[in-house]
């Protein structure tokens, strides 16, 4: 699909949010996208991203707007290297956050307030039994919890308590500060959860003015409520928690009421999509980087050469719904290659070359030849390419004994040289291996530009590079990371199930343009896949690198028999 054809689609939460304006529950809609900034953004956040920005977007007119929001209340996990890869993937996908960027650490002050305002109302306390003590005493689904032998302290012990908390004069572990809910409540979520921690850990926006942290499910309905958030849409795995994110917002001092409505998260075939097992596969080894083209991350899309539109596309056409499902990664491929099919420019790359010296070069020799950048679009203009008296084409281009259906060369056979010439096989020479080493052809003069003479069969035309105009470049072709198509559940561990063939680096000849490219540019090279010039270590002029970002085909949905 295209930007000017979308997929529209209506969902459940666009359902929720239209009525909602039309009754004047809310006059106009806020969202947020709301990372914790302690890894870099996957397609599954891509999801998150589209809906939530999207949402403001289609809402424009009545001043809807969706905030950026860091949920950085682990100083532990969090880095500034993560706050502004996040800014710089959302923006890549063509979301704009305007004035409305928030860090939950600005909030902190607020957090401390609610947590003083539930002491002071008996609804919460300092507990300073262990962590393996409270896990015992939570029960489980059958069983009730235990209250804590601490849950009865007054008012004014746990005050001062906290405070205490506030100055550090604790050690990490020796106490909590806990909200009082119910012990006997059949929701895991409500049993006297824990909302403060001690972390003696700096803060990359605060620096060391805190020693206490909120819990995630404390901070964050109050993030919401003081942004006056309307909807606040998270995954399933925070459906349960929607009653404590109700208690929150009932019994602190809150500015507005936000709304908290839960989707399916995306999961794709042969990909992992924990932040932490991405990060294992960074800090390992495994991957070059959180960019590596074969990880999930928008950054490794990105380098990969996936247009954002196609990202978007495909977040369009999977929708919104509340059951949990997998997508095939071929949908995603599919968006890309879709994409890819109607707005890159052809360029010409030989990945296998084999050598072909066309013999009577002389008798009619073509400077240049011209070719067109793209065959459905002839807006794209033409180029000229270089051609001389011997040419790189693929090896896979020539058999020795065709079978009837083939239409390349072969001995005694014709083809079109991609702009060029008709030329025919007169011999070849084979290796050491047996492996054709050099082909010699002929050119069938004046069929520059024409159909094949009478008594010239040419039914096929194939890429190629010049010899003498050609020049090498590093190639990589890239492939699914894990070899099966849940990782997840591989009886070893994802990291047994990784795919040995997911990179294989090549030297292929290409065209000079494709030398003189500037980082990023994406193209198809024709007959073989859809490429782009590697940011990172592509350099115009200098050094060529192309990252294959999608094969032609859907060779895996071939395997697979679809």
């Amino acid at each position: 699909m295209s930007e000017s054809d979308p997929i529209h689609k209506s969902d459940f939460i666009r359902d929720i949010i239209a009525e909602d304006l039309a009754s004047g529950v809310h006059a106009t809609t806020i969202t947020r996208f709301p990372p914790e900034p302690n890894g870099y953004l996957h397609i599954g956040h891509a999801k998150s991203i589209c809906l939530n920005f999207g949402i403001a977007e289609e809402n424009s007119k009545t001043g809807a707007k969706c905030h950026l929001r860091f949920d950085d209340t682990n100083p532990e996990k969090e880095e500034s290297e993560y706050v502004e890869s996040i800014k710089r993937d959302v923006r890549w996908l063509g979301f704009d956050w305007g004035d409305d960027l928030y860090f939950a650490s600005n909030y902190f002050g607020f957090f401390h307030e609610c947590a003083l305002h539930l002491i002071k109302a008996g609804k919460a306390y300092v507990e300073n039994e262990s962590a393996e003590e409270m896990r015992i005493k939570r029960g489980n689904l059958t069983t009730h919890g235990t209250h804590s032998a601490y849950r009865d302290r007054s008012v004014e012990e746990n005050l001062a308590l906290f405070e205490k908390m506030r100055r550090g004069e604790f050690k990490e572990g020796e106490c909590v500060l806990r909200a009082k809910i119910d012990m006997a409540s059949p929701n895991m979520n409500m049993r006297d959860p824990v909302l403060y921690r001690i972390m003696h850990t700096p803060h990359h926006n605060t620096g060391d003015a805190w020693c206490i942290y909120p819990m995630y499910d404390f901070a964050h309905p109050l993030e919401d409520a003081l942004e006056h958030i309307t909807h606040s849409l998270c995954t399933l795995e925070f459906e349960n928690h929607r009653p404590l994110y109700d208690w929150f917002i009932e019994n602190c001092p809150v500015p507005s009421k936000p709304r908290q409505i839960e989707f399916a998260r995306l999961n794709l075939t042969y990909t992992v999509m924990s932040k932490r097992k991405l990060l294992q596969l960074v800090q390992e080894g495994h991957v070059d980087g959180w960019d590596d083209p074969r990880l999930p991350t928008i950054s490794g899309l990105r380098r990969r050469g996936y247009p954002a539109a196609a990202i978007r596309d495909f977040c369009k056409r999977i929708g919104i719904t509340k059951f949990n499902g997998t997508t095939d990664v071929a949908l995603l491929e599919f968006e890309v290659r879709d994409y890819l099919n109607r707005s890159a420019p052809r360029r010409m790359a030989v990945l296998d070359p084999v050598k072909v010296v066309l013999e009577n070069w002389l008798d009619e020799p073509l400077a240049k030849a011209l070719v067109s950048n793209h065959p459905q679009n002839p807006d794209m203009g033409e180029r000229e390419v270089a051609m001389s008296g011997a040419v790189w084409i693929e090896r896979e281009d020539f058999m020795e004994d065709p079978p009837k259906k083939f239409y390349r060369l072969g001995p005694g056979r014709c083809v079109r040289l991609r702009g060029g010439h008709i030329i025919r096989c007169v011999s070849y020479d084979k290796d050491a291996d047996d492996q054709v080493s050099l082909i010699r052809a002929e050119i069938i003069p004046g069929t520059v530009g024409v159909d094949a003479p009478e008594g010239i069969e040419c039914r096929a035309a194939i890429h190629w590079v010049d010899v003498a105009d050609g020049v090498d470049a590093e190639v990589r072709l890239y492939d699914r990371l894990f070899g099966v198509e849940d990782p997840d559940a591989a009886e070893g561990g994802f990291l047994t199930v990784l795919n040995p063939h997911s990179l294989k680096k090549i030297t292929a000849k290409v065209e000079p343009l494709l030398l003189a490219a500037e980082a990023g540019f994406v193209c198809q090279f024709e007959r073989v896949g859809y490429f782009v010039a590697d940011e990172v270590e592509h350099q115009p002029g200098q050094r060529a690198v192309f990252n294959r970002s999608v094969a032609l085909k859907d060779s895996w949905g071939k395997q697979a028999g679809r």
